[in-house]
């Protein structure tokens, strides 16, 4: 059976470093959780994670048991904001910040499915905040995006850069949500070897 990589087949997985690339990403539905504060301190933002991925990884064998398509989990991916934006560039204050984590849900699966997921993963082990996990559509529509090597802690620049230049001079204004997904396992993988999309939505002004 052949194992299906959304980060291969999704255009929305795809972002080279230095490059600031405006692409139209289509509605795309994951699975969520939200929660505030320092993500390195934060208990809502571990117990999060310990929620997704039990459901994520039930959905992924129901796939390939019930329908025949395996496929790998998608990345977790992260919606960031603050009151004052600048929290998240020369300010770096992040326990203002509050988030939305999430993991993506393939096309072919659907509410039943994710239902039935859920009910596995509740007798197996009930994760924390299993009964808070909902579903929703993602609409982003235009988007700049790039990818950032390093740290999440040297984000701030690249950040900065995309807000206060890349977008403007583009003609665009910025909308929606700062959008990150992590394509490294942050667990195994040396800060200054991380990848991650950074992502914003856009309106154009001009």
């Amino acid at each position: 059976m052949e194992k299906i990589d959304l980060k291969k087949t999704l255009p929305s997985y795809r972002a080279k470093s230095g490059e600031f690339a405006t692409i139209t990403v289509p509605p795309l539905r994951y699975l969520m959780l939200d929660g505030h504060g320092d993500p390195n301190v934060s208990p809502q933002f571990t117990s999060a994670v310990e929620s997704l991925y039990p459901l994520a990884y039930a959905l992924k064998f129901l796939s390939k048991r019930e329908l025949d398509r395996d496929y790998v989990v998608p990345p977790l991916e992260g919606l960031w904001w603050a009151e004052d934006m600048s929290s998240f560039t020369t300010a770096r204050n992040k326990a203002d910040w509050d988030f939305t984590l999430m993991l993506l849900v393939p096309d072919w699966l659907d509410r039943t499915h994710i239902d039935s997921a859920a009910e596995a993963v509740a007798r197996k082990s009930s994760p924390p905040r299993l009964r808070e996990v909902r579903v929703e559509t993602l609409d982003e529509g235009t988007c700049v995006q790039t990818l950032h090597l390093g740290s999440f802690d040297s984000e701030a620049e690249v950040l900065a850069h995309l807000h206060d230049d890349v977008i403007p001079n583009a003609g665009f204004a910025l909308t929606g949500t700062h959008h990150e997904i992590y394509l490294s396992d942050s667990r195994r993988t040396a800060p200054e070897k991380l990848r991650t999309i950074l992502r914003q939505p856009v309106r154009r002004v001009r």
